[in-house]
Formats: C-alpha cells, structure tokens, sequence
C-alpha cells in the first residue's frame, strides 16, 4: 500500500486493524494452504516450503505446521490400526492414483516407473518417496543388477 502512495501511519492502522480481525494470519493461511494442496494437487514438503517461502512465510511457522502435519500422521495411522506412513507418501501415492490411467498406458514397467518417479520428483518428493510410492502402487521396482 506503501508504494501505492499511501501514508505510513494509514497503512499501519490497516494492517494493525487487519491483525485485530485476525484476517492476516500466516500461521492460518500456510495451514489453509498446505491442506489444499493436500487435498487437490498434491506435493511434497520440500515444494510446499519453496512455494509458502515464495508466500514470504516465516521459516519457524513452516516448521511448526510440517511437524502438524506429521503429527496428524502418525495419530491417523494409530486409530486406523495401520502402519504410520509420513504425509508426503500419502500425497505422492494420491498423486500417483490420479496418473494411473497414463502410467498404465506405458506397456515396460522399467520405463513406466521411471515415469512414475519423475512425475514425483518434479512434485517436490524425495527419492525415497518416489520409490516407495511406486512400489506400493503396483509399478515394478528396478530389478537387482546381479
């Protein structure tokens, strides 16, 4: 607003009234976000920093919601019974489910996991996730050279 050529003491109101109302909120915001990326276009945490730091979100507040976000997690995985998998191997394994039409057009399972793990990779997994990810949804792990 400030370099719009409004005075200082008026942009400061705003923002301080703004902060009362609770409508500038990064904490609230970089949760809003990292649950919608979640939820529609899933990546991984190493994108979803790059993208809240673009957003000018403070590094400690990333750092508390992913600790959250594993959190969740594991609790999830507690009442479900089932083994705890971090949230970035559920957002890679959604993503891949919703790929799975065009990965199962691809007839060589070497070539339809490399596929598999560069459509992770350019999502923001690491290495690890793309290969369990893979794995897990039917995609053929690289074979053991002997």
């Amino acid at each position: 607003m400030r370099g719009a050529g409004y005075r200082s003491e008026l942009v400061d109101g705003v923002v301080e009234r703004l902060l009362e109302l609770g409508m500038l909120d990064d904490a609230a915001f970089a949760r809003a976000w990292i649950e919608s990326r979640d939820r529609a276009r899933p990546r991984g945490e190493r994108a979803l920093r790059q993208e809240l730091a673009r957003k000018g979100i403070d590094r400690e507040i990333v750092e508390g919601l992913f600790e959250d976000r594993r959190n969740a997690a594991v609790a999830s995985a507690a009442e479900d019974g089932s083994v705890p998998s971090s949230p970035d191997q559920a957002a890679a394994e959604r993503l891949l489910l919703k790929y799975e039409r065009a990965l199962s057009r691809v007839v060589d399972p070497r070539q339809r996991r490399q596929r598999a793990y560069s459509l992770l990779a350019r999502n923001g997994f690491d290495p690890e996730v793309c290969r369990t990810a893979a794995a897990m949804l039917g995609v053929d792990p690289e074979p053991d050279d002997d």
